[in-house]
């Protein structure tokens, strides 16, 4: 279908509610750290190495000091310090960018995913989940995905690999030093896990309640004036009010538990590297003798081991200092990936086959809506021949809008077949349909771009052509540098629908239009005009019309009755 077919505000007020339910017991598998992530973190571990010879020279400096060298004989050592202090400010600096690269690569490609699986998915599905958490799970929540990913899982890999090599460096020196490292070292990460299953639970909660508050804000804001005139205003103030207090308590959880694990590691680290100093203090004053291979440590040795304790340590506190941006960025994927699933199982969109014939059929068809007991339509019969102009005419609820959108092929029929254009109805035969809708959304833009909508095959003259042949060729010139607001702000509900009909005349390929209820809601004399464009755009083609409107199916060439009960059997 052309951008005309289910306009954004169209596809939400139909499918606004219910949240998508995940199957329990079923574990993700964790996608594959990308390349980028990979490097950044071998750049930034080699970075935290270089403070091995550093030490060692440092050491080696006091050490010469210590035994009355002169300023001479360490310029070298200093030199070096420096000069290895540089290499890795650079290090660093070239993996922290190296890291942000991949984040907002992978952060990218998951929004990709997930966009193209929420495209894919019915207007007519009751289990979307309503645009307003869509919109924080996708804008807001997806972010946290990127300084997971930046900071964390470089530090988890230096964390792996820093500790060892430094271990590997103090054991051939003093085997009771590394032995007091080897055995506080493990304590840390077996108490952040403990803590992170917590921090992970706490996360998900908070996120789900901030989407849950973004879905309810924008609900309520849509529906202030339905709001007011039921005298509803303090029962909405009251139950926002809840939900805020709700999010807080969640919030707070979550640094609870974050502050909870910097404490553990802070306690572990700095026994270990007090332990340490006592044993090399200890030794250096000749009260301990045993513990180094050697006879005994000396002061540059010693030096050496006690500047590289804090390191040991500090792979793991920076480890502990983005763990929160672990269990958050965890949820935050857990909660993008359930957006792309469905669409992920669903199968690839077939490629729009040539329409030979511009007709519509409904062969026996059933449809009821997901969850719900009573069939929307039942043994539903119609033949819509080329060209012809056809209204559904019934009261509101009868099932009109839902014919269209089976014949959209937005939604597969439970009984029956539908054929449009000799094609089943699907994606093989929505690029010769085009919608109109009876709310079309209107984007904050340009005229020019609400009619093209990113199409790169409508050039911004056809545009005006569109607007032309909707008689809206002085509204184009008022707004030509101006932009419209964002839900139409100054546009009459007339302006909005020819907008809608221009947005379908874009199409030369749509030998189909599909209108729903495009007179609803409009004085007599606009909606003549609506139904004069829209007879305009349908000549030559085949227009079938869902309206409660009896003028508009009176100049249609046929009207089929839809009763509030299932549908059934309507004439050819």
């Amino acid at each position: 279908m052309t951008s005309a077919h289910l306009d954004a505000k169209t596809i939400e007020d139909q499918t606004n509610g219910t949240k998508e339910k995940q199957p329990r017991g079923r574990r993700r598998k964790r996608a594959p750290q990308p390349p980028g992530l990979r490097n950044a973190a071998l750049v930034q571990t080699l970075a935290a190495l270089i403070w091995i010879p550093q030490a060692a020279f440092l050491a080696a400096a006091v050490g010469r000091i210590a035994s009355g060298g002169g300023v001479a004989e360490v310029l070298w050592p200093a030199f070096l310090i420096g000069l290895l202090g540089i290499v890795k400010s650079c290090l660093d600096a070239a993996g922290g960018r190296l890291a942000f690269r991949a984040a907002r690569a992978e952060l990218t490609a998951r929004r990709a995913v997930a966009v193209a699986a929420l495209a894919r998915r019915s207007p007519v599905d009751s289990t979307r989940r309503n645009s307003g958490e869509v919109a924080s799970i996708l804008g807001e929540q997806a972010e946290l995905i990127v300084p997971y990913l930046q900071r964390f899982q470089p530090a988890r890999f230096k964390a792996s690999a820093v500790p060892l090599v430094i271990l590997a460096c103090v054991f051939p020196i003093s085997w009771i030093a590394a032995l007091v490292l080897l055995f506080a070292m493990p304590l840390i990460p077996v108490f952040m896990a403990l803590i992170g299953w917590r921090a992970q639970a706490a996360s998900e909660k908070q996120l789900a309640a901030t989407g849950g508050l973004n879905g309810f804000l924008l609900d309520r804001l849509r529906g202030l004036a339905t709001i007011r005139a039921l005298d509803a205003v303090d029962a909405t103030a009251h139950r926002l009010r809840s939900d805020a207090e709700d999010l807080k308590t969640r919030t707070m959880a979550v640094l609870k538990i974050a502050f909870l694990s910097s404490a553990v590691l802070e306690l572990f680290a700095a026994l270990g590297v007090a332990m340490v100093a006592v044993y090399i203090g200890f030794s250096l004053l000749g009260e301990i003798g045993f513990g180094a291979w050697s006879s005994g440590l000396d002061l540059a040795t010693g030096l050496f081991i006690l500047l590289l304790a804090p390191a040991f340590f500090e792979p793991m506190r920076e480890l502990s200092s983005v763990w929160h941006d672990r269990a958050s960025g965890e949820a935050a994927i857990k909660a993008l990936d359930a957006l792309s699933q469905d669409g992920l199982q669903r199968p690839q969109q077939e490629s729009c086959a040539d329409i030979t014939d511009a007709g519509i059929r409904f062969d026996a068809v059933d449809f009821r809506y997901p969850g719900g007991d009573t069939p929307v339509i039942e043994a539903f019969d119609l033949h819509v021949r080329p060209g012809e102009h056809v209204a559904l005419l019934g009261a509101s609820g009868s099932g009109k809008s839902t014919i269209l959108a089976l014949a959209a092929g937005l939604a597969p029929c439970e009984n029956g077949r539908i054929s449009v254009g000799g094609q089943p109805a699907g994606p093989a035969s929505q690029g010769a349909i085009a919608w109109v809708g009876q709310k079309p959304h209107i984007f904050a833009g340009t005229i020019v771009q609400n009619v093209s909508l990113g199409r790169p095959d409508v050039s911004p003259q056809i545009a005006y052509d569109a607007l032309d042949a909707a008689s809206l060729g002085s509204l184009a010139a008022a707004y030509r540098s101006r932009p419209l607001g964002e839900g139409g702000a100054g546009l009459s509900g007339g302006e909005a629908l020819r907008l809608a009909i221009a947005r379908a005349a874009c199409n030369p390929d749509a030998r189909i239009i599909l209108a729903d209820e495009p007179t609803a809601h409009l004085d007599a004399e606009t909606a003549d005009e609506i139904t004069d464009s829209l007879l305009v755009l349908a000549k030559g083609r085949t227009l079938l019309v869902a309206t409660h409107d009896p003028r508009l199916a009176a100049r249609m060439s046929r009207t089929i009755p839809i009763h509030a009960e299932p549908a059934r059997e309507a004439a050819e």
